[in-house]
C-alpha cells in the first residue's frame, strides 16, 4: 500500500467503525423505546402510552376490529387501559431491532397477563412497531399487534 493512502484507509476505517456503534447505540434506545411503551402499558395510562406515538401514527391494536390512524383513534384505542384489572401487564419476550438511519423497525413477542377470578389468563402476541426518530426521540409511527395463533 502507498504510504500516502494510509491516513485516507484509517480514516474510512474510523467512520465505518463510528456509524456501527451509532447504530448499536440507535438499537438500545429502540429497545429502551418499545419497554417505555410496555411500561406506561403496565402503569395502565393511555395519556403515556399515546404520547409515545407520533402524530402520524397508524395502530392495528390486538383488541381493536379497526384501523387507528389518527391521534385521537390510537389514545382512544388505549383507553382500555382504564378497564383492565390492576394485575393487567405486558411482558416484553423477544425482539429483533433493525435501524435504517432515522427509522428503526421493533419486531417480537410480547405477553400480556391478567387474573381473572384469581385465575391467570396469559394472552400471547407478536408485534412490529416502526419507530421514526424526530429531534432525538424514537416515536412509533406504526404499530401492529395480534394474537399468537394456536399451534395446530
Amino acid at each position: 500500500m502507498n504510504r500516502s493512502m494510509l491516513p485516507v484507509v484509517v480514516s474510512v476505517g474510523v467512520c465505518i467503525a463510528g456509524a456501527g456503534s451509532a447504530w448499536a447505540g440507535a438499537r438500545e434506545e429502540v429497545a429502551a423505546a418499545t419497554q417505555a411503551w410496555a411500561d406506561a402499558m403496565n402503569r395502565h395510562s393511555a395519556t403515556q402510552v399515546a404520547a409515545l406515538y407520533d402524530q402520524e401514527a397508524v395502530l392495528w391494536g390486538t383488541r381493536s376490529p379497526t384501523l387507528r390512524d389518527t391521534p385521537a383513534a390510537v389514545g382512544g384505542y388505549f383507553k382500555l387501559l382504564d378497564t383492565v384489572p390492576p394485575s393487567y401487564k405486558v411482558v416484553i419476550d423477544e425482539q429483533r431491532i433493525r435501524v435504517y438511519g432515522n427509522v428503526a423497525i421493533d419486531t417480537g413477542r410480547y405477553t400480556f397477563s391478567e387474573l381473572h377470578d384469581d385465575k391467570p389468563v396469559i394472552r400471547p402476541a407478536r408485534f412490529s412497531m416502526v419507530f421514526l426518530n424526530r429531534g432525538g426521540h424514537w416515536l412509533i409511527v406504526d404499530h401492529h399487534s395480534s394474537a399468537v395463533p394456536a399451534a395446530h
